[in-house]
């Protein structure tokens, strides 16, 4: 009698959880990219409406900490769900 194997259609324990690590981590890449980008734009914005040269610097350098808190607490999740 032939034997069936019944573990050829089932799904790796890593892709039941979600995307992987490396795709989760580019994302964040690109979320950080656009959040200082952004937050550069809405300072050249507010300079020229204002007619104020310290806007873009600080938004800037804010929309930098906001993407670094963000970053920082991604890693910190990601390494919870692994223990």
């Amino acid at each position: 009698m032939r034997q069936v194997d019944h573990n050829k259609h089932k799904v790796p324990k890593a892709n039941k959880k979600g995307p992987s690590k490396f795709l989760r981590f580019t994302s964040v890449a690109f979320q950080m990219g656009g959040t200082i980008f952004l937050g550069n734009y809405l300072g050249k914005w507010l300079d020229a409406k204002y007619d104020k040269d310290f806007w873009e610097t600080t938004i800037t350098l804010l929309s930098v900490f906001a993407s670094m808190y963000l970053v920082i607490s991604q890693v910190i999740k990601v390494s919870k769900e692994d223990d």
